[in-house]
């Protein structure tokens, strides 16, 4: 009998990643038209399959279906370090540093104040837990900007200035989180040490190969395509001595960018979105949705609200501190509004700290639940406050970017 099932759900894997593509494909669509990117509803499908669907999340906690969710994950990251612009970055450091450190900092601390009351998490769980759910979506936020022709104005580019700061904070993260995972998985500090210094290796052996172009002329988009993915797997590999496969996976689009020159990369860069966005994101988001205890978040939905009041709530007091002077009060509501957004990345710590059972199952659905919540409510409110708010001179003034 038991071999039968393992047969039937070997089998049945591939309705279920089927059904999942058109589902995200068919619901998504009606998400983009409420300003929620559509490959969320990946993770509501997986909510779904939590709450009404026990032999879909058995198919989901398969070997072949984790396997396919974690390349997702991988890739996801991957895009991270692909899309980082580290010049751009320190352009903005003097101008939206301190504002950035000011909000997530805050919200951490507020957040691991509850954390650890509700939960009884140890300070340094309950501040990365905090943290990981203070970081930015920016991504969400620059299609409604472009749509109001805000992206140039003071808002638009405070907004993706603490974006782009607050993405390489959560590198930052990713990596303490991996080093804390490697150093508690391993007795032996030198074999995550080690692993994370092979990893340094192979970025500054993709700067020397890069003064000798001839060697590595990439003519055709299906010789470079292997290339890439093949880099994408080494670094991986290599981190995952450490227990640090994620910050392996950024690292190796940090690679990458510095090692192809800018036509090629934006050409791999295409690819790499499709592959992703296309098949092995929404299976992560259906298995991370599919995780969820909701027989626990039944039972306890003020939990739930409790920390979607303290994430929202603290960033809106921090912004209307910090921007309230340079966009007014109504810009700087804007500001907090748009900065509650989160979106992959904060998901991905989250799950990343729960399959290493740093954190239980009862703070990963109310963080993830929240997330659910935050990704319907807040681009929605925040779209019809812009269409409001929007032509207001204090915060709506062109302003030059920063490039």
């Amino acid at each position: 009998m038991e071999q039968y099932m393992t047969g039937f759900f070997t089998f049945n894997i591939f309705l279920l990643v089927g059904g999942t593509l058109l589902f995200t494909l068919i619901f998504g669509r009606f998400m983009e038209k409420i300003r929620v990117p559509w490959v969320f509803a990946a993770l509501l499908l997986g909510a779904i399959f939590a709450a009404f669907g026990p032999s879909f999340v058995l198919l989901t906690s398969s070997s072949t279906f984790t396997f396919l969710a974690e390349i997702g994950m991988y890739l996801l990251l991957f895009l991270i370090g692909l899309e980082l612009n580290v010049d751009q970055m320190r352009k903005r450091l003097g101008f939206i540093l301190p504002a950035t450190c000011i909000i997530i900092l805050s919200e951490g601390a507020i957040g691991a104040l509850v954390v650890h009351a509700v939960f009884g998490y140890s300070w340094i769980l309950s501040f990365l837990v905090a943290l990981s759910f203070a970081t930015v979506g920016e991504e969400i936020l620059i299609p409604i900007l472009q749509e109001f022709n805000m992206v140039n104005s003071a808002l638009g580019q405070l907004i993706i200035g603490i974006g782009t700061v607050d993405d390489g904070f959560e590198i930052i993260l990713l990596a303490f989180v991996s080093l804390l995972i490697g150093t508690w998985a391993r007795a032996d500090i030198w074999i995550v040490l080690g692993s994370l210094a092979a990893m340094f290796l192979l970025l500054a052996l993709l700067l020397r190969l890069r003064t000798r172009p001839q060697q590595f002329r990439f003519k055709r988009i299906e010789t470079l395509f292997p290339f890439v993915l093949a880099l994408f797997f080494v670094f991986i590999g290599v981190g995952s001595f450490a227990q640090a496969a994620p910050l392996g996976a950024i690292m190796a689009g940090i690679g990458v960018r510095l090692f192809l020159p800018t036509a090629r990369r934006e050409m791999i860069e295409s690819e790499i979105k499709s592959m992703a966005y296309g098949f092995f994101a929404p299976l992560f988001f259906v298995w991370v949705g599919a995780q969820l205890d909701i027989h626990y978040l039944f039972s306890s939905p003020l939990i739930v609200v409790l920390i979607m009041i303290i994430s929202s709530g603290t960033k809106m007091l921090v912004s209307l501190l910090v921007g309230s002077r340079q966009l007014g009060l109504r810009g700087a509501t804007l500001l907090g509004l748009g900065l509650s957004v989160r979106f992959s990345t904060s998901i991905i710590i989250i799950k990343v700290l729960f399959d290493h059972r740093l954190i239980g199952a009862d703070v990963y659905s109310v963080i993830v639940a929240s997330s659910i919540v935050f990704q319907f409510v807040i681009p929605v409110v925040f779209a019809r406050l812009m269409a409001k708010w929007g032509t207001h001179p204090r915060f709506a003034r062109v302003i030059t970017p920063l490039t």
